[in-house]
């Protein structure tokens, strides 16, 4: 069936969603939005679906969700009935049509008699996480587009252990989301009904209490909130999210009552009126609390993504304007904290243990070595980092002390398993205060740490390669770099080459090495005057990210080397493309 005869299937309909038949309605005469819409199933993977809101097989709508959970309710029949009676945790986000979804996704499972937790109002995807530990659900569902502009949403599975499902299950999942292909032949139970049944229960309060209470634990030095925590002075922004109410009661909970709400984007907005991506990632999601910070000379500003699982920060300079912390910035400065706070105490296990993805500063290995303590590196992806923590504890061969990713997400204490930007929220107000008594910034701390390690600088750069052609042109890229490797790159020899594809490192001298991670499509060079680049083409967008990490003795020295590679990776596209 194509695209046109699907989309007349969908107006056919005799019972259809007034919302659904509204979306159709608006793009009745355009062919190409039908051919986006229908043409094409939503992509469902390891982490669920994200995608446009909007009428379609390849949208987000009461359907395509009916769909997804068809294949988690599909594989959960397959188990035993202990698994079934534990149920799944259902939380959702600020967007449009999140708390319809997770309703919707809560009939389904309904109807083959699975019992669902679900949230009376939004909450953040780390206390969905916890609550699924919390609750002892089998399994949960987060209904979030994350950082993504207002016109998406999506749908996320996590395993029992609070981490996204493992690879197994979740292939099992999307295998069983793929045969139920008739969307309006999912069958529904009725809301009521549930409820009547025990088959649905709305939770809370109950579960606010509980993450908060571990939440509390995240704080290393609780004298040194008390003495200096009323003298911090920071402003926080939700950006129109879920952090709005539980991020401000962790911080009150802690001590920390002198801070500034960004009033503009503490309403959980689903159009996200004042950023046009809701992402602690770019500069102008800080525009807001820029003005409010230099109205009341605050010493750091935060900022967490809709979904409260990623956050970013912006630190005072000396001429009163604030720069940007990267997420490699703000995890070594988390790191350094917690590993100073910890020997200081007596209380840093002898198997302490970091975790951070492949691509993630090296600045954080040096730091975590300075104490004796390893580090683990992962693929990209949180689920991994998930994944060592429940070996760990399976174990019982390490003590999980921190683990991050590049791209804004940490995770301090483990009875969460996902980004949490509400642990790392009030650990970096204790960071700041730690500096603040010593008459320093965030920034300070940070010279601090770059003048005993060196100073590192970190970049992805990210290619489009749109339509056929593109994926083409991607994998010609990575073909020809494994057909013919780098033995050099920007005038600098290559000292090993990292493929994770074929789980090979190779070293200069032609010797080889086992990588003992699993399979994915990505280099990584390690060059001989301490920079590394990684590549990897993204499994869900049109993109190749380039990853450039690179050391030096002053901050001006490595910027300027940092600029060399990035033209030098404008040549070598140049050349490749």
């Amino acid at each position: 069936m194509n695209a046109q005869d699907l989309y007349q299937k969908w107006v056919n309909q005799p019972t259809l969603n007034e919302s659904v038949k509204h979306d159709l309605a608006k793009i009745a005469n355009n062919n190409e939005e039908i051919n986006d819409a229908f043409g094409t199933n939503m992509s469902f993977g390891t982490a669920g679906m994200r995608g446009l809101i909007g009428a379609g097989i390849n949208r987000m709508n009461i359907y395509t969700v009916r769909q997804a959970t068809e294949g988690l309710a599909s594989y959960m029949d397959t188990l035993d009935e202990e698994a079934k009676k534990r149920g799944v945790a259902i939380s959702f986000d600020s967007r449009y049509h999140s708390k319809e979804f997770a309703y919707e996704a809560a009939r389904v499972l309904g109807q083959h008699n699975i019992k669902s937790y679900v949230f009376d109002d939004i909450r953040p995807t780390p206390e969905l996480s916890f609550a699924i530990r919390h609750l002892h659900t089998f399994a949960g569902v987060m209904i979030t587009a994350s950082h993504n502009p207002m016109q998406y949403n999506g749908y996320k599975i996590y395993g029992q252990d609070g981490g996204q499902m493992p690879p197994k299950a979740s292939d099992m999942i999307t295998d069983y989301v793929r045969k139920a292909d008739d969307v309006f032949a999912i069958d529904v139970a009725d809301v009521k009904d549930l409820r009547d049944r025990n088959l649905l229960s709305v939770v809370g309060e109950d579960v606010d209490d509980a993450y908060l209470a571990n939440v509390k634990t995240v704080n290393v030095n609780h004298d040194l909130i008390r003495e200096v925590g009323k003298e911090l002075k920071f402003v926080y922004t939700p950006l129109h999210g879920t952090g709005k109410i539980i991020c401000r009661r962790a911080l009150d909970n802690v001590g920390f009552k002198n801070y500034s709400l960004v009033k503009e984007q503490a309403i959980a907005d689903p159009e996200f009126p004042t950023v046009d991506f809701p992402n602690p990632e770019f500069p102008e999601a800080f525009n807001y609390a820029i003005k409010l910070g230099k109205e009341e000379n605050a010493d750091v500003l935060i900022a967490t993504d809709p979904d409260a699982d990623r956050l970013g920060a912006a630190v005072r300079q000396p001429d009163g304007s604030y720069e940007l912390m990267t997420g490699n910035q703000i995890a070594s400065v988390l790191l350094d904290y917690i590993l100073t706070a910890k020997k200081n105490a007596n209380d840093l296990p002898a198997d302490g243990t970091v975790v951070k993805s492949i691509v993630s500063t090296e600045l954080a290995t040096k730091i975590a070595n300075n104490y004796d303590v390893e580090m683990q590196n992962v693929l990209t992806g949180f689920k991994y980092i998930a994944e060592k923590i429940k070996d760990f504890e399976e174990n019982k061969d390490h003590t999980f002390l921190f683990g991050f990713e590049e791209s804004f997400g940490y995770l301090i204490k483990p009875f969460v398993r996902d980004k949490d930007a509400i642990q790392s929220t009030v650990l970096l107000a204790e960071v700041a205060a730690y500096y603040k008594q010593k008459g320093q910034t965030l920034y300070d701390g940070l010279q601090s740490i770059y003048k005993k390690y060196g100073y590192h600088e970190e970049k992805t750069i990210s290619k489009t390669f749109s339509g056929i052609e593109g994926k083409e042109k991607m994998a010609n890229i990575m073909n020809e770099l494994r057909s013919n490797p780098l033995n050099e790159f920007n005038n600098q020899k290559v000292e090993s080459l990292e493929d994770f594809q074929t789980s090979t490192k190779t070293n200069a001298d032609g010797s080889t090495e086992t990588i003992e991670l699993p399979e994915a499509n990505v280099l990584k060079y390690w060059l001989d005057d301490g920079t590394w680049f990684a590549i990897r083409p993204s499994g869900t967008e049109p993109k190749i990210k380039f990853y450039l990490g690179t050391v030096d003795d002053s901050a001006e020295a490595v910027n300027n080397k940092l600029k060399t590679y990035e033209d030098a990776v404008d040549q070598l596209i140049e050349q490749l493309v």
